[in-house]
């Protein structure tokens, strides 16, 4: 029984010293030994290898090829007046302006029977369909063909994220919170100096570098001269929790949210005392003008941190709950600035909320697009709790995104708040290579606002009256 304790006690060691030497200190400092890069090629050959093994085979069986699509209704791009026009011209009458007719019905049944087949909302909070299959899953409707080497590879792949690379992950993982914790507080002993602004920062990229090493990270930043400036507004769009640690990953922001005990309190109070994050007590998160007027003196203070915010989002902290799969209450949740919201799936940017955009300061937009072929990094939260999101992270192939860092932009005069952040949110939109939609993320819950309802009726009301008036 001792001989068996030595042994795992050596292979624990071993295994350590591994961790440590090949991958926490090259993460640390930004230093890469080309081992991921190795591993992503070996990667993409054998997804490419699988792809057309399977093409192969359902060619050989004679089976139709399935063609991806992100829907499965083909809409019309015009708009209300020209549809309701297109179906009038078909009346034996010549057609009265301003008047009411009865096939009009049938534009909306239209659109009714579509939004409840399939929404331009709801689809954007399930995970995309992929083009080709990646040995994460057998389910894919569009490769129905399975052959016995692709079988044998699947295994082989689970016995390598399951059994190999979880741990690896799992441990870097709770290194990299340890070092967050341990080194901030270790910052926070030292006065206020330029030395403790960079030994804070320099704790901070060494933490997230290493749980982006832990997930197999390859990110690609694009436009880092357009890097978010001290005394700005970082504003992103929301994918996963782990946004946080691919942004800081390349660069320090302040964290905004709620004060929290626990496991997160601990994490909040050590970063704090090396950083100047914005917390507030669950009182203050009541008080709009509190919250605006810190916020506005954090932005005024050029020698602070960016902040960073998603406007699609929840407020920061509660991303960090996420992030560490804890719980929070809905007691928890931000005021209307600081928006509530959801995570979308990698196709699509919905509304960014006014609150931020009405701090002041300067808007450094950043468009974050991940890569679903090594893994799916949308959180479907109405399918996968907490703990089984993470798994599925940590037991994926890799984590590949690009960051693409946008001009600054300044709210305009005579721009209102939410015209800066249809702006702002059209430019990461056009970027990142995603939809823009006007929708609010908060339908994935709630149902549709009777302003939405208005708005259609108004528009309809509109055309036939502005008809009679000509």
């Amino acid at each position: 029984m001792e001989d068996f304790g030595k042994i795992v006690f050596s292979a624990f060691i071993v295994w350590f010293t591994l961790v440590v030497g090949l991958i926490m200190l090259p993460a640390m400092f930004g230093i890469s030994l080309g081992i991921t890069e190795v591993y992503m090629k070996v990667l993409v050959k054998t997804l490419e290898w699988a792809t057309l093994r399977i093409q192969r085979g359902s060619t050989e069986q004679q089976k139709p090829t399935t063609l991806v699509s992100n829907g499965i209704i083909l809409r019309d791009d015009g708009s209300m007046e020209k549809e309701i026009a297109d179906l009038r011209k078909g009346r034996s009458r010549p057609q009265i302006n301003g008047e009411f007719e009865l096939s009009d019905i049938f534009y909306f049944s239209k659109k009714g029977f579509e939004s409840i087949v399939e929404d331009e909302v709801t689809q954007r909070f399930t995970s995309e369909e992929l083009v080709s299959w990646n040995l994460l899953t057998r389910s894919n409707n569009n490769f129905q063909y399975i052959s016995l080497r692709i079988s044998i590879i699947w295994v082989l792949g689970v016995f390598i994220r399951y059994c190999i690379l979880l741990p690896l992950r799992v441990t870097l993982a709770m290194i990299g919170l340890s070092w967050l914790v341990i080194g901030a507080s270790l910052v926070g002993l030292l006065p206020n100096n330029r030395l403790k602004n960079w030994l804070s920062e320099l704790v901070h990229l060494m933490c997230y570098r290493i749980c982006a090493r832990g997930l197999s990270a390859t990110i690609c930043y694009h436009n880092k001269e357009n890097r978010p400036m001290k005394g700005g507004i970082c504003v992103a769009n929301h994918t996963s929790p782990i946004d946080i640690v691919i942004l800081a990953n390349d660069g320090c922001y302040a964290m905004v949210g709620q004060e929290h005990g626990g496991l997160l309190g601990i994490i909040q109070r050590a970063i704090v005392k090396a950083c100047p994050h914005v917390w507030f007590e669950r009182s203050e998160m009541k008080d709009r003008n509190l919250v605006t007027k810190r916020l506005r003196n954090h932005v005024a203070d050029k020698a602070k941190l960016p902040i960073l915010i998603f406007p699609e989002a929840q407020d920061t902290a509660h991303l960090w709950c996420l992030f560490l799969g804890l719980e929070c209450s809905s007691a928890s949740l931000p005021i209307h600035c600081l928006a509530s919201g959801t995570c979308i799936n990698n196709t699509s940017v919905m509304m960014f909320k006014k609150g931020s955009f009405e701090i002041g300061g300067t808007i450094y937009p950043v468009a974050i697009k991940y890569d679903p072929r090594f893994g799916d990094a949308f959180w479907n939260s109405a399918k996968y709790n907490m703990v089984s999101y993470l798994i599925r992270m940590m037991t994926s192939w890799a984590i590949v995104c690009d960051v693409w860092y946008l001009p600054a932009m300044n709210r305009q005069e005579e721009e209102s708040a939410v015209q800066f952040a249809n702006r702002v949110k059209a430019a990461i939109a056009r970027q990142g290579g995603l939809v823009d939609l006007s929708w609010d993320g908060g339908l994935k819950r709630a149902k549709v606002k009777d302003a939405y309802k208005e708005e259609q009726q108004k528009s309809y009301s509109k055309m036939i009256v502005g008809d009679h008036s000509s």
